[in-house]
Order: C-alpha cells, then sequence, then structure tokens
C-alpha cells in the first residue's frame, strides 16, 4: 500500500511540475520501537529505518516532516537525535511551504505527499525494505 502511495506521489509530480514532494514521517512504532518511557526518548530504529530516512534525507526532491506527538522537550530532543543520524526533517507537524494554494487550504493541516504513519496502516517490520528498493529505482524529479 505504502509503495503505491509512493508511486502516485511522484507521477503526480511529474505530471504537474513539481520538482519536489512531501514526506510526513510519524515516529513511534514507524521510525523507532517505543519504549513507553517518560523518562527518555526511544531510540532504537526499526530494522531498515535508519538507512532509508538516510537516503531519503540525501534527496533534494523530497521535503521530511516530522508527523508527531511527542512534547515539546522530546522534539528536540529526537530533532538532535535525528539529526546526529544523518536523517533531516526540515519541519515538525507543518509545513510552512505549502499554506495556501488553489487544491486547498493548509492552514491547520501540513500539506503532504506521502505519510509514512503506524496508524495509517504502515508496517515498519516489512515497508521500510519496500521503500528502500523502490527509492533505488526512483530517478530524481530534476533528472
Amino acid at each position: 500500500m505504502i509503495i503505491k502511495a509512493i508511486k502516485n506521489a511522484f507521477n503526480m509530480a511529474i505530471d504537474r511540475g513539481w520538482n519536489k514532494i512531501f514526506w510526513a514521517v510519524d515516529i513511534h512504532q514507524t521510525v523507532i520501537i517505543p519504549n513507553y518511557s517518560a523518562a527518555q526518548i526511544p531510540t532504537e530504529f526499526y530494522p531498515k529505518a535508519k538507512e532509508v530516512l538516510q537516503e531519503i534525507s540525501k534527496r533534494p526532491d523530497i521535503t521530511m516532516i516530522m508527523y508527531t506527538c511527542s512534547h515539546p522537550h522530546e522534539i528536540k530532543q529526537y530533532i538532535d537525535y535525528f539529526n546526529q543520524n544523518e536523517i533531516l526533517f526540515s519541519h515538525v507537524n507543518e509545513n510552512p511551504e505549502v499554506k495556501n494554494a488553489a487544491y486547498g487550504c493548509y492552514d491547520k493541516k501540513p500539506y503532504f505527499n506521502v505519510l509514512l504513519e503506524d496508524k495509517a496502516g504502515f508496517d515498519p517490520l516489512t515497508d521500510w525494505l519496500a521503500i528502500q528498493k523502490l527509492m533505488r529505482s526512483i530517478p530524481h524529479l530534476s533528472d
């Protein structure tokens, strides 16, 4: 299912002449295995999550948005942790690059083309590998 969504996002970008797409990425049960502790953020990646997000971070045609319900002090810790691991999120819970457009009003809902979220059906145990394989075959939008 996620593979179809990613392919659709790239096809739409090509059809509309866009030079990038936006990915909203949840943290818990998607990228990081939860530890259910209020004392410290969990830091164990699901298999392939770190490598795939590092690869995506290097693509100029993808902007990643951290999509999380984490507390503000945790978000700061996550940003630092991901930066240390060469995973770059451009925004957190917002997309200031797209606020209002002909296709909708995004003042309160961040605009994204791809959603990686366990509550939306993302399976971190299988989907990261599938994304890695797919992304290695998709040329950059600027190519």
